[in-house]
């Protein structure tokens, strides 16, 4: 889950981390209320970057300047997200910039903390410059570690190391981190947490703004669902199975905009249920691969055939194998275009869906 940047400067506040002070705000009555010193900084909160260069971040040296920052970044659209909060804080007076982050490094299965002399936009410009301090997650950050960076930076790298931990986050990231005076001030935040731990942090938001709204509600009964640009909509059991069947539809040329995984579920209400959210989803034709272990091809067609009697679908192609599988094509005979290979479904339904 990503936190927004003054969800983040917020949890930079309670490890004690300096970031300037701020006020987020969703009108523009809001911006006569705020006591903070001119210059402002009106920054877009959105979950993607780039806001800078798209017009997303304006500085104001007055109310009116802020009513019309506020006018041009309210509800503009970056990156496809539209702008609906905007945080508001004082400008800090910056004498140098730099980049500090640590994230969760699968391929050597450790803790990398990264740090460059150079922060801002460009950052992605110059890797050269970038140190990465690798962490062995038994042992933890280290003084040693810490011996690597410019003194100043040094508690900064320290707390941003604990809440790193303490959150269970995949990527803690200042950029820039600023030095104004002989303080180093976090400008910017950006907070990845794992959604699977998601359960023991009680005092992080509760809804999660990258998700649509029918994600939500797949969410909230349980269904992996997520939703992509393109016009086919898969079904199958298990992640591996989805995304090898979303390979075979790219082979020929197919948009799978959307993929629910059923997981090794054997009730057919929990089987009509992910229909009825994927039916929300308007694709052109649903592609159903059911490979039957735990699942028995049967009870997932039984859920299919009362759905498709009960409501109104696309097209749905469907390869079915496994525990079953011959009562589960008699009984879909007339509601599927039901196929053996592998390869003929995903063509049949790249072909519907063009």
């Amino acid at each position: 889950m990503k936190l927004f940047e003054y969800q983040g400067k917020e949890l930079f506040r309670n490890y004690g981390i300096a970031v300037p002070k701020s006020v987020v705000v969703q009108s523009k009555e809001e911006l006569e209320k705020i006591d903070m010193p001119f210059p402002w900084v009106l920054k877009a909160q959105v979950l993607v970057g780039g806001r800078g260069k798209a017009g997303g971040v304006k500085i104001a040296s007055s109310i009116e300047e802020a009513k019309k920052a506020f006018d041009e970044i309210m509800g503009m659209e970056i990156k496809g997200e539209r702008v609906k909060k905007i945080l508001v804080e004082e400008k800090a007076e910056i004498e140098k910039e730099m980049y500090l982050s640590f994230f969760l490094d699968r391929s050597s299965r450790q803790y990398l903390m990264m740090f460059s002399p150079h922060g801002g936009v460009d950052i992605e410009a110059m890797k050269e410059n970038v140190k990465k301090i690798y962490i062995n997650p038994l042992i933890g950050l280290q003084s040693y570690h810490l011996r690597k960076l410019p003194k100043e930076t040094r508690s900064i790298a320290g707390r941003l190391y604990r809440l790193f931990i303490e959150k269970d986050c995949e990527l803690a990231e200042i950029n820039p981190l600023a030095i104004s005076g002989e303080a180093a001030i976090a400008l910017d935040s950006k907070i990845i947490v794992d959604d699977n731990a998601l359960y023991r942090h009680n005092e992080l938001p509760k809804e999660n703004a990258e998700l649509t709204p029918l994600e939500k509600e797949a969410r909230e009964k349980g269904i992996a669902f997520v939703q992509l640009d393109g016009n086919i909509g898969v079904i199958a059991n298990g992640a591996g199975l989805t995304m090898a069947t979303l390979d075979a539809l790219n082979e020929f040329n197919g948009r799978g905009g959307v993929f629910l995984d059923l997981g090794g579920t054997d009730d057919p209400e929990k089987v009509k249920q992910a229909l009825e959210i994927m039916v929300k989803a308007k694709p052109k034709v649903i592609l159903i691969n059911l490979f039957g272990g735990i699942t028995k091809c049967d009870t997932v067609a039984r859920g299919i055939m009362e759905f498709m009697e009960e409501h109104d679908t696309p097209p749905i192609v469907a390869r079915i194998k496994g525990v079953n599988e011959d009562i589960a094509r008699e009984m879909l005979k007339d509601y599927v275009i039901a196929l053996d290979s592998f390869r003929e479904v995903a063509k049949k339904a790249a072909e519907l869906g063009g």
